[in-house]
Order: structure tokens, then sequence, then C-alpha cells
């Protein structure tokens, strides 16, 4: 989730933007750089790291003064963090400045087109890809509206772009397509940002841009167009918090704004997941198809909120490959000398790419001489360095220490994997693969329906104020959900909170029920006819047993109702999916109790967001 700053008006824009950078420095990054337009050239300078090492740089060598200009954080994608592929990106000849924020899934055969027109593109990214492209048009006698207009419509993903042009220093142009962009409006300047935080110092007026548009800044004026050229309008508001609360978007926790975030991340998650015949294909598999046919065993290891989405992936992946698959905690793996073999895949699963528990464990692994493959979000860090293959989440920084968006798109990681080795495998035709697919393009669509009823999931958890225990029980893809459920409420809440798998309630945890006690209840969708009738006669017994039931069930499930105390809809979506919206209000009602009791959410007690020791 990169930061974007642009800016036009009367101050040193150097100074705008450096500032705007520093304030989006909460959402995460690895390399910073700035672009200005001075006396009909480019000025620029780009660093890996911090923005320090920028602002160091261009101490040592400082850019000319100037009042137009960009600048950018990057969280890489496509390349590693360096010097090199850090943003700005230019043109074939220097004329054009360009950030970017997302993914531009073609741009491989934009890249190889340029490169047989002569084009010269020293970085790994797809950013340069469109910087050269907009300049081409400038060639062609476009200016810089229409350049951006006309390469937009030729790509293809999810992307922000803000350009210059060292010929026209009077306007600042940019585009947005399912990535955030916002305009600040100011007296004789204007600002673009990723969100408000970029310029909430010179302005608290703001222009909220379309789909699918294109705005122009210049000192004096602010325009928008689609990408076809037609006039458009965005929606201009007052933003009404502080600096602090802006760079939460208005949210009070970074958590529950990156809760409000997932229905994005898990769109971002399933981008460019195929290629032009619409098979599969994934970030950076370096195992043959031939190796992965020869896989008879997969062991997923991982810590805490990701070891629960391996155990998700567990159901799913034996469903669709009939490959055995065990799940093991990182930390316990290789103490308790697992039988691994050149045939059996290790998944590993690390939202940082550090967690030590779970690089010794590949390590280990690799040892065995068996394959490695990473689900991770961050790009090169050790683990998908170490790794023979990596699945990117592209969730974006997490801030909040509890996993929230983290989980949902290591989910989809999961999901993809399963699917494309049952597509390499020969175990799933096609088709149903494709449908599969289909159904995961319509879960952030599910998700938004789950956050669009958060208040109510609010009033229920200050209902419950005054708890100390809370139970979570589920069944099949369902009892990760309710153990992840349990997890949120002890990081936040420091309330005991424990999940079960509902089978087990005869076997001992029964015992713990008692008048009043709150317990969650996640039911199977309605097709798992067996296994919801179970679950259902479980929620009867604790029920009888004075237990208060919360009971999650799917839209029009009449066949629980009557004994359930509270109940939180789910959409109708498949059972292997279903934890992709079941486990959103439990999130959203740990965030909120947690409040009520009045503890830091974004930092919980004793917890860090990366554990690199063991």
């Amino acid at each position: 989730m990169c930061g974007i700053v642009g800016y036009v008006g009367g101050k040193q824009a150097r100074d705008v933007v450096i500032d705007g950078l520093r304030r989006l420095e909460y959402r995460g990054y690895d390399s910073a750089g700035v672009a200005l337009v001075s006396d009909g050239e480019i000025a620029f300078d780009k660093r890996a790291g911090k923005l320090a090492n920028l602002e160091k740089a261009m101490e040592g060598s400082p850019l000319p003064a100037s009042t137009t200009g960009i600048g950018h954080t990057r969280w890489a994608t496509h390349g590693a963090p360096n010097d090199l592929n850090a943003h700005p990106h230019l043109g074939a000849k220097g004329r054009v400045a360009l950030v970017h924020n997302g993914i531009i899934e073609n741009f491989a055969t934009l890249r190889d087109e340029l490169e047989r027109a002569g084009h010269d593109l020293v970085s790994e990214t797809d950013t340069e890809v469109a910087a050269h492209l907009v300049e081409a048009e400038l060639d062609r006698g476009a200016d810089l509206t229409a350049a951006m207009q006309a390469v937009c419509r030729r790509l293809e993903g999810a992307f922000t772009l803000v350009a210059v042009d060292g010929e026209d220093p009077a306007r600042v142009v940019a585009a947005r397509r399912n990535s955030p962009l916002v305009v600040g409006i100011g007296e004789g300047e204007n600002f673009l940002g990723s969100d408000v935080a970029a310029f909430i110092e010179h302005t608290r007026e703001a222009l909220e841009l379309g789909q699918d548009q294109v705005v122009t800044i210049t000192r004096s004026d602010v325009s928008v167009t689609d990408f076809d050229g037609n006039p458009a309008e965005g929606r201009r508001y007052h933003v009404d918090w502080d600096l602090s609360a802006a760079e939460k978007d208005g949210f009070d926790w970074f958590m529950r704004k990156e809760i409000f975030e997932q229905p994005r991340a898990v769109a971002d998650a399933l981008l460019g997941r195929h290629d032009e015949t619409g098979a599969l294909q994934l970030d950076e598999v370096r195992i043959s198809d031939e190796e992965l046919r020869d896989i008879d065993k997969i062991v997923i290891v991982g810590c805490g909120t990701a070891h629960y989405a391996g155990l998700v992936a567990k159901y799913a992946v034996e469903h669709w490959t009939r490959i055995p698959c065990e799940v093991e905690l990182a930390h316990e793996f290789r103490y308790r000398d697992p039988i691994l073999t050149r045939n059996t895949l290790v998944v590993a699963i690390s939202q940082s790419g550090e967690t030590a528990d779970t690089l010794m464990a590949i390590r280990h692994a690799r040892a065995q001489r068996s394959k490695v493959l990473a689900i991770c979000n961050t790009n090169g860090s050790t683990i998908p360095r170490e790794s023979d293959a990596v699945i990117y989440t592209h969730a974006g920084p997490e801030i909040g220490v509890a996993s929230t968006k983290g989980f949902l798109t290591q989910l989809v990681a999961c999901y993809l994997l399963g699917l494309y080795l049952a597509q390499v495998r020969g175990t799933k035709f096609g088709d149903e693969i494709a449908a599969v697919v289909e159904e995961l393009q319509r879960m952030p669509g599910h998700v938004q329906q789950m956050l669009d009823e958060a208040e109510k999931v609010y009033e229920l958890a200050r209902g419950y104020a005054d708890t100390r225990s809370v139970l979570f029980l589920g069944r099949h893809a369902g009892y990760p959900v309710a153990l992840e459920g349990a997890l949120k409420l002890k990081e936040l809440a420091y309330i005991h909170a424990e999940g079960f798998a509902a089978g087990e309630l005869k076997h001992g945890p029964i015992a713990l029920i008692e008048e009043g006690l709150p317990v969650f209840c996640v039911v199977p969708p309605r097709g798992r006819d067996q296994l919801h009738d179970k679950m259902a006669s479980a929620i009867q017994e604790i029920r009888a047993r004075g237990a208060r039931t919360i009971v999650l069930a799917e839209e029009g499930d009449q066949e629980v109702a009557p004994y359930a105390d509270d109940t939180i809809p789910l959409p109708v979506v498949p059972t292997l999916l279903q934890p992709l919206v079941a486990v959103v209000p439990l999130q959203l009602f740990a965030c909120e109790l947690a409040t009520v009791l009045g503890h830091d959410v974004d930092q919980p007690r004793n917890l860090a967001k990366s554990v690199t020791v063991e």
C-alpha cells in the first residue's frame, strides 16, 4: 500500500511532498522518491529504505527549487526493494516522471511491446512500463492529460498513477482504478494523495475520485474526466478530523481501518492470478509441474493466525487435490523429527516473512530436500527468499498487531494454491476450477456485506463489557474460524476465550458451560446437511445448560434460529469459502469490546507485530 503525494502551488514542492510522505509512513514502505519539474526538466532522487535515507541524500545533493512535484513511498510488488526499483520512474527520454500504486496485470505484454520498439527499461517494475507509455503519447503530440487517458485505456489491473511532464510545469495528472486517490483543494495550490493525511496540514477540503477517472491539477484548477476524456465529477467533502485521525482515514484504530479494508485486500489478493487462457498462475512458483505432480504429502506450517489459515487450507487442499495435508505449529515442527522427503511440499505461512519459528521450520525442511512454498505479504523478506516458491498476498502493510486482512488474504492464497495444484495434477476439470475462482471473485462483495452490518455487532459487543469468558464452537472449516475468533478476543480484550470443535463438547468442554456464558457458534451452510444438523444439536445442548448463544448462520437458516439468543446472518457461500465471511464479525466484536474496555487495540500488551526470535 504505497504512499503517493502530488503538488502544484506556490510553496517549495520538495518540502510539501516530503512532509506528505512522512505523514504516510504509517502505511509501511521499503523505498521512497521525489520528482520535481524545474527549468524544463525532471529532477529526481529515490532511495531504498526509510524516508530519512532519501532526505540525507538530498541534503548532500539538493534538488533545484520547484513548485510542482510528486513523491512516493513504495511497498514492493514487482521487483526487489532497491534504489533502481524505487519510484518515481522516468520515460525513455526522461521527460516524464511517474509514480504508481497497485499492480498492472498486463505489464509483461506491454513491456515486451516497448522493448521490441527499442525502449530500454532498466527496472523490474510494472511502473516503468507506464512511464514509457505516457511519454510515448507525449511524443505523438498529446498533452499530459490526454496521454494519461490513452495509457489507462490500455492498462489492466488495479492502479493509481501520478505523473509530471518536464516540459509542462503547470500541472500534475493522476488516474485511479481500484486503488485510492484523493484531491486536496487549496487556495492557489492543489494536492494529490493516496489519503488525506498527505495534505491535511494544508487543507481540509477534499475531492474523492470515482472509478476509472483521470484528474488534472494546476494551481487554480482541478478537472476530472473518465478514461475516454469525457467530463466527470468527483465527490467533494470537508475533512473534519485531525492529522492523527486522518492517518487512519478517520478510524479510531488502524485495526478497525484494516478490517474495513478487507474487501479491497481480498480483491487485490486475487488480481493477476490467471494467464490469457484463463489458467491459474501464481507469483513466483519455481517448482516445475513435474515436481508438483510427484508431491505425495503437504505440510503447512505457521504460528497463531497463520496456523489457523493453514487449518482452513487443509480442508480445501485435500478436497481439491486428494493429497494428504498436515498442519503444524512452526515452533513445534522441527523438534518432533517430522518425516519429510523429496516429495513433500512444505507450505510456510507468514505475514511478515520474518517469523523466526517459521523460518527455522523451512530451513529444516530444505535440509531434508523437501520443496518449500511461502505464503507471505512482504516482498523480498527472508522466508520467500529462502523458499522454492512464493505466493504474495498483496494485502498491503498491517499496522495493527492483531491480524485481520492478513488472515483473509492468507486464506485466499491457500485457496489459490489448492486450485493450482488441482490444475497441475488434473484432479479437477478446468471448468470446476473456474467455478471456484468465480465464487472467490464474489467474496469482496460478501465481505463488504458483513461490514455493512458492523454496528449490530458493535452493539452486541458493548453488551458483553462485563464478561470474563467467551467460548467459540465450529465444525469443519468453521472450527479454525472459532479458534481465530477466540485468539482475537485474547489478544485485544485480555479475557479468557477458547475455540473448540463442536464435536468435542461431550468430551470435556461442555463442563465449562454455565448460566449466561456467551458462546459463538459457527454453523456450516445447509448444503452440508449432516454437519449442519450436528451443529444445531450442539447449540441446543449448550443453550439447555444456560449458555447465551450467538449464532453465525447463513441467511434464511430457520433451523437454528429458534436456538439463537443472537443471530449474525452470513451470506450464502460455499462451505470451504465460508471462513472468509464468518471471521469478519468476530474481528469486529473483538475490536469493539477491547475499545469499550479501554485497551490499546493497535498495540496489545506484550505483543509484537512480527516475532523475529524463537
